[in-house]
């Protein structure tokens, strides 16, 4: 049934019976209105079939004809979704229109970095962009929900999922994927270019301990509130269309049957009146969990927490309805989850027009699309090391060895969880490097079948290219399987033999820079002092060979910075820089070095610091970290108003200078820490980024704008508080800028 259709059904209730009205209300369509009267017509069975999500387009034609189905996902057919689309509208007794859904994570044709990688640009813009793109080309098939932007804050890179997150910091989070919100869901939803987002894993599933992927959680609620949740909460205040509960149980209950998190946090406490769809076959996993006994239990869990829609399991379809009948479901909850679940079909628009015209949509990957994945992939590139300034290769007129196992490996290249993307597409460094220095300056050789290869045969060939070669281009790293979903490491280094690899490379004497490709962290600094300089590139999508070569070749400086610590052993995890101070910090001074300690030494108490004997206290390279070709100087920090009133704003400014040669981007960041407070603080906390380009020699004054409410905490009382005191702040280019002013809020 059309919306027209739905209109003049609402009209005939209407007891004026004047023709006029009527036409009124085709002309200014009210859809709450029309859910009202979609509702009246509903029987219970109806209603429970909105709340049903199947996978895929086979075997659900009788259903979709009974009203049993509200949205269908794995579908990226337009034929397809055109044919299942037609069932429901036109078959179906009440005429209502599917949502089809796709997890579109980093792009669909148009494949962009790793989340955890645009989190390297610092670039909301972009990333904003990125994800309208992604929408377009989705929309054009039909898909119209993407479960996306993933806000899981994590500070575990052992953990698999930890490539598709924003990184480690709650205030990188919120930026970013309230960016992508906007970028997915646009002006309005109703946009043929739009689709519905979906906040994901509520809540602290990038908390799993170990770095297990579904694995358990146990947190404070107040660590919960003040690290993990505020990403969600910037959403909601965004717009977002759609929440999903996470796999794992927080302190003893499962998410997805939490009714502290769905219903007392998201809907009561922040208002959230969207839809909550489950993860896949989540709810039958309370009985997994041991939460309940049974898939009746567990659809009685789901749905009173605030579940509203099934991912795939059957419990709702197969105990609603039981459950209804017996008392222990009202029809209030019931027609509450209804009716949230039609308002984003109408939305979408889908019930002015439920089907997709692809003629009016731009081919997918064009070239719009494409440069601003380059874009993107080359604002995401880290230099981590450059010494002698091996970097750039501008002007270079020797030879080019460009050897390792992801130098040409453009399904890798890609990333994880990107189920549309097409490896064809992609063009990989090797291609790029070729066309841009020319084949016969280019020696390739792979030296490794793949990442995780234990074969040497092909050693021999990468050495040889390395000797008659200048310089060395070595692409290291991980395949693009090795991080996602339940793609967990107990071991961060290099895996196979890249280390050996690596080893008999430096023996040629050669100049050599590591390219590295991964989903997550890797530690491999035991090999690090071979190379003359590093670029962390994670994986950087379709365009990664194009951006890789402008930042290789100095068309562009690198301007990426770390969203994320980076141990330099896995036994350092969970580290991250807004630790706690603890009653004994460590320092340079005060770290007892494992093989500095005498035999029989006398084991003490007095004079003992927070730290690892073996690694010491501090990461390998902190967050927001970021090397450039150029070199910027920190100057003139100043606050507007030493003592701040409480409710006012902060302004904080510093001078940044570019002292190198060449025009850069630097990411200025602002760190903050409240001195004492009613639960201790962190040390520091990020509270604003800007990107700032200048040219060579050129200076310009920095300022930051922010509000005492942004320097809350939940209390002891579990309130959100600003407790007046002292605090200071910080201007710099990563976690451990040293530039400081001390401020007070009243």
């Amino acid at each position: 049934m059309s919306r027209k259709y739905l209109t003049q059904a609402w009209c005939v209730l209407l007891v004026t019976g004047i023709s006029l009205s009527c036409m009124a209300q085709k002309t200014i369509p009210s859809y709450h209105q029309e859910i009202e009267s979609l509702m009246s017509k509903m029987s219970v069975e109806d209603k429970i079939g909105q709340l049903i999500q199947e996978n895929g387009d086979q075997g659900h034609d009788g259903s979709i004809k009974a009203g049993q189905v509200g949205s269908v996902l794995n579908v990226v057919n337009p034929q397809a979704i055109h044919r299942m689309q037609q069932l429901a509208v036109d078959s179906s007794e009440l005429g209502i229109p599917l949502i089809f859904a796709r997890d579109v994570i980093h792009g669909f044709k148009t494949i962009f970095p790793i989340p955890l990688g645009m989190a390297a640009s610092f670039n909301p813009d972009l990333v904003q962009q990125s994800a309208a793109i992604a929408a377009e080309e989705a929309a054009s098939v039909g898909v119209r929900w993407t479960f996306s932007p993933m806000v899981d804050v994590s500070r575990d890179p052992r953990w698999g999922r930890v490539a598709e997150t924003f990184g480690e910091d709650p205030y990188l989070h919120a930026r970013m994927g309230t960016a992508m919100v906007r970028g997915y869901q646009g002006e309005k939803l109703s946009d043929k270019t739009s689709i519905a987002a979906c906040a994901k894993h509520f809540a602290a599933y990038g908390a799993a301990i170990g770095g297990r992927d579904y694995n358990t959680v146990e947190l404070p609620e107040n660590v919960l509130r003040d690290v993990y949740l505020p990403p969600f909460k910037a959403c909601v205040d965004a717009g977002i269309a759609s929440f999903m509960p996470s796999f794992n149980e927080i302190n003893g209950v499962p998410s997805s049957g939490s009714a502290f998190l769905l219903d007392q946090v998201l809907q009561k406490e922040w208002g959230f009146n969207g839809v909550v769809v489950s993860d896949w076959e989540s709810v039958i996993q309370l009985q997994t969990h041991g939460f309940t006994d049974s898939e009746k239990e567990s659809a009685y869990q789901s749905f009173m927490a605030g579940t509203h829609m099934e991912m795939n399991s059957k419990a709702y379809a197969n105990k609603l309805r039981e459950l209804i009948n017996e008392g222990r479901i009202s029809m209030e909850k019931l027609d509450d989850a209804v009716r949230r679940i039609l308002r984003m079909k109408f939305e979408l628009g889908l019930f002015d027009d439920p089907y997709t015209h692809t003629a009016d949509f731009p081919p997918m990957l064009n070239d719009h699309n494409k440069a601003l994945a380059k874009a993107v992939a080359t604002e995401s590139i880290v230099l981590l090391k450059n010494e002698k300034n091996i970097l750039p290769l501008t002007g270079f007129k020797g030879k080019i060895a460009v050897v390792g196992p992801l130098a040409d490996s453009p399904h890798d290249q890609l990333g994880t969880w990107i189920f549309d993307g097409d490896k064809a597409d992609a063009i990989t460094p090797l291609t790029s490097l070729r066309d841009l220095f020319g084949s016969k300056n280019v020696n390739y050789a792979a030296g490794m079948a793949f990442s995780r290869s234990l074969d040497k045969d092909l050693f021999p060939e990468a050495i040889e290219a390395a000797k008659n070669s200048d310089v060395i281009l070595v692409f290291i790293g991980e395949e693009s399987i090795l991080s996602g979903e339940s793609h967990c490491r107990a071991d961060l280094g290099l895996p196979g033999i890249q280390e050996e690899f690596i080893r008999q490379l430096a023996e040629t004497g050669k100049p050599m820079v590591a390219v590295v490709m991964a989903g997550r962290p890797l530690t491999f600094e035991s090999v690090f002092d071979t190379f003359d300089a590093v670029l962390y590139t994670w994986h950087l999508g379709t365009m990664a060979g194009p951006a890789i070569a402008d930042i290789v070749s100095g068309k562009v400086s690198p301007s990426g910075k770390l969203p994320i610590t980076f141990p330099r052993h896995v036994g350092q995890v969970p580290i991250y820089y807004s630790y706690k101070n603890s009653g004994k910090p460590a320092s340079d001074a005060t770290w007892e070095r494992l093989y500095e300690i005498p035999p029989e030494a006398p084991q003490l108490s007095i004079g003992n610091t927070n730290h690892y004997l073996d690694y010491g206290f501090e990461p390998w390279f902190p967050f927001g970290f970021g090397l450039s070709y150029s070199t910027f100087e920190y100057s003139d920090i100043n606050i507007q108003d030493p003592e701040v009133s409480m409710g006012d704003s902060i302004v904080i400014s510093a001078h940044l200078k570019n002292t190198g040669s060449v025009k850069a981007t630097e990411v200025v960041q602002l760190y903050v820490r409240d001195l004492v407070g009613s639960r201790t603080r962190p040390v520091r906390e990020l509270k604003g980024f800007q990107r700032i380009t200048l040219e060579a020699g050129e200076r310009k004054k920095v300022v930051f704008r922010i509000h005492t409410s942004e320097l809350g905490f939940h209390n002891l009382d579990m309130e959100y508080v600003t407790e007046p005191g002292a605090f200071k702040a910080w201007i710099g280019g990563s976690s451990g800028a040293d530039l400081g002013i001390d401020f007070s809020v009243n």
